[in-house]
């Protein structure tokens, strides 16, 4: 049976000692939830720490396995591991960075050094129970490095990670000392899930700037492995909310609120106390908005909850002290007698409470600074599901304004005048707009809850999972060497297409600076010397240097990709070329160089090619891009096919291509063996057109049509030595 690991940094439950016994909570989490209600043919296990600091090794054992009955895993952290891990990188450094308040973020090699060590002690705890055809969750910023440790171990294994939190801007990312190693441990994934585009595109251009990898269509392809990068904005359990299993008669917090709504105005702000949440700025908009708008006075009152958390960093304390200050500032001004206009509750409240507030408030103001979802402004939407009465004003900042910016009111955050002004259409707003507007967003709340995410997620998963296995290469290697190498023994008539540059020669940001070696001119000529192998150079290379370099050995060559051929020492001319869309595209390509310092034009006889190998990676993704707009417009309804390889775009005859080539030669006799090797885009043709049964070698990284995958050049000088020696032997 198909296994789900679930890796968090907590399980969906709590440890506690109480008189001398061991009690185990529920934790009442969204993902808990969500990962709780995923297909039953799945056998669910979660690996996380279980909330306290246990020495003791008897109990250590009792709680695993009390835990495993749950299939459940502790991984046990020290008081210095949870001090420097959790308190200090994961909340000192991650969560201020990727929030975007830098001023906060400490950076200290002994905390990092302490997130390597306890991500690699959850991957020691992964590593003991883990089987080949499990398929891997890992959640959250404080495991970013896990990914990469299982993929190493473990490389045919599914992995997918999801972050919680924002991913913040390159420029904001590439701040961080630790932001290689991060992006590094993210990319061991498959799959790479976060709650909005706008976290998914800053992630994808990191990834870009910083490890040099491209994406197509959110897709990366790393090795042999295709990475999905993708949103999957995070819901809640509707019906939790929407009907809540609670008594909220019989609960005294409950009635004291309703009797309070009864006479006022009811704004509800729910926080976990944090900087990233926008309080102390509410609170002053608020303030202002009683200021500016008197007649409000004694009608309206903010519950505040405020959640306390992380008590013992001092930006925590210190924000707790304004918190109180502003408070106390707001009330002492504008009370009168018998109304105060902030509620202020620095405390959780219970389910039934919650519910209630949500159900009474007639306005939610949820202003968060940056917020990665915010699920406070889904659930209060959801607890409207009966009076269909209430306004939500929502941040822009949160990810869950993406989803709900149809019905909620938006504003800057930090705009008091924003705040002021929404707070007083709220109030105004005609209860058949609040019904529709309720509607709007209770309709996608409804379908696209936690369950659906978590569904979503691993169904997506499993798709690529699928896929990386359809086209996963074999290194060629050990057996599979051996394999090829006996049928290439044991074959009379042998066909070998071989692609230059990055297959024969490493690349050279100067074209002409890789002429071949002696090495590469020692291989080529054993292997064209035996009599049962036709040697092809099938290069994009023009004909005019493959022959100043490879001329004088006895072998084939396609050159500009098949614009010409040389067949027993003599060149021949495709007869679909012509070249007299040169002049206007090599005017289009002038300008682009005269733009962009470092690039520069290759001329062929047939074709143009531009290279951007020296120029800064983005700035030749926005050339390309800008080259093909203004090609498709020079060149339409001409012949022509645009190809790209490694960092070069070269311009040609659209039926002329590296496979035409290939069949060529393939369909000259009848062959006994048939390889075909090379590096880039434009040798797939090459792969794709080789008989089923013929052996095709990618070489370096990337997704490809080939059986095999070679790392390098210097792999592929010495499958070629292999082949010539072992016929040279026999």
């Amino acid at each position: 049976m198909s296994r789900l690991v679930i890796i968090s940094n907590r399980l969906p439950i709590t440890v506690n000692r109480s008189d001398g016994e061991l009690h185990y909570h529920p934790s009442a989490g969204g993902l808990a939830t969500g990962l709780n209600s995923l297909d039953e043919s799945y056998h669910k296990i979660w690996i996380g720490w279980p909330g306290q600091d246990i020495t003791n090794e008897w109990e250590r054992e009792a709680i695993k396995n009390d835990l495993m009955k749950r299939g459940l895993v502790p991984v046990f952290l020290t008081e210095r591991e949870i001090d420097l891990y959790y308190e200090g990188f994961s909340n000192k450094t991650i969560w201020p960075h990727f929030h975007y308040f830098t001023e906060y973020t400490t950076y200290n090699d002994e905390m990092w050094a302490a997130y390597q060590e306890v991500n690699f002690k959850f991957f020691q705890a992964v590593e003991e129970h883990l089987r080949d055809d499990d398929m891997v969750w890992v959640h959250d910023y404080q495991l970013m490095l896990l990914p990469a440790m299982i993929r190493d171990k473990f490389p045919q294994i599914s992995i997918g990670f999801f972050l919680h939190i924002p991913f913040p801007s390159y420029e904001v990312f590439r701040i961080l000392p630790w932001r290689k190693e991060i992006l590094d441990g993210i990319l061991g994934s498959d799959q790479v899930g976060f709650h909005t585009f706008g976290y998914m595109r800053h992630f994808l251009s990191a990834a870009y700037r910083i490890t040099g990898y491209e994406h197509e269509l959110g897709r990366l392809s790393i090795d042999d492995r295709l990475v999905n990068v993708d949103v999957f904005p995070m819901g809640i359990d509707y019906e939790k909310y929407a009907n809540p299993d609670v008594d909220a008669q019989t609960d005294r917090s409950s009635g004291e609120i309703r009797k309070l709504h009864a006479s006022r105005k009811i704004i509800l702000s729910v926080d976990r106390l944090d900087y990233t949440k926008g309080i102390p700025h509410r609170i002053r908009a608020f303030g202002a908005f009683i200021r500016n708008n008197p007649e409000y006075i004694g009608k309206v009152n903010l519950i505040m909850i405020v959640v306390p958390s992380r008590s013992n960093v001092d930006q925590y304390q210190s924000l707790k002290t304004e918190v109180d200050v502003l408070v106390s500032q707001v009330n002492s001004e504008y009370s009168t007698f018998d109304w105060m206009p902030i509620h202020y509750y620095y405390r959780s409240v219970n389910f039934a409470a919650l519910t209630t507030l949500y159900k009474e408030a007639d306005i939610a103001l949820i202003t968060p600074l940056r917020d990665g979802m915010n699920l406070v402004a889904k659930e209060y939407v959801a607890a409207k599901e009966d009076t269909k009465r209430g306004v939500l004003i929502l941040s822009e900042m949160a990810g869950a304004v993406y989803e709900l910016n149809d019905g909620a009111l938006t504003v800057n955050p930090q705009s008091s005048r924003d705040i002021q002004q929404a707070l007083v259409e709220a109030l105004q707003m005609p209860l058949e707009e609040q019904e529709q507007r309720l509607l709007q967003m209770q309709e996608k709340l409804r379908q696209y809850d936690v369950k659906h995410w978590a569904a979503t997620f691993i169904k997506e998963q499993q798709k690529l999972q699928q896929k990386n296995k359809m086209h996963h290469t074999t290194h060629l290697s050990g057996e599979a060497l051996d394999a090829v190498a006996e049928s290439y023994e044991q074959a009379d008539k042998r066909l070998l297409f071989v692609d230059y540059d990055g297959t024969l020669m490493d690349f050279d940001p100067d074209p002409q600076a890789v002429s071949p070696d002696d090495e590469v001119l020692n291989v080529l000529a054993k292997l064209a010397a035996d009599p049962q192998n036709t040697v092809v150079i099938n290069s994009g290379r023009d004909k005019t240097t493959l022959q100043k370099w490879l001329g004088h050995l006895p072998v084939h060559m396609a050159a500009e990709h098949g614009v010409w051929m040389k067949e027993d020492g003599k060149w021949a001319l495709n007869p679909n070329v012509v070249d007299d869309w040169k002049p206007k595209v090599r005017e289009l390509l002038e300008n682009l160089v005269s733009r962009t310092p470092g690039s520069f034009i290759e001329e062929k006889d047939y074709s143009l090619a531009w290279h951007y190998r020296n120029i800064d990676r983005d700035l030749g993704s926005k050339r390309v891009r800008e080259f093909r707009d203004m090609l498709s417009y020079l060149i339409q309804n001409q012949d022509l096919q645009v190809l790209e390889g490694n960092k070069v775009v070269e311009i040609k005859n659209a039926g002329v291509n590296k496979g035409k080539a290939t069949q060529y030669f393939v369909g000259k006799r009848k062959w006994d063996f048939i390889l075909g090797i090379g590096d880039d885009s434009t040798d797939e043709d090459i792969f794709r057109a080789l008989p089923d049964w013929g052996v095709s070698v990618k070489v370096g990284k990337g997704r490809t049509a080939a059986r095999y995958s070679l790392y390098g050049v210097a792999e592929v000088r010495n499958m070629f030595s292999r082949l010539a020696h072992s016929t040279q032997k026999a």
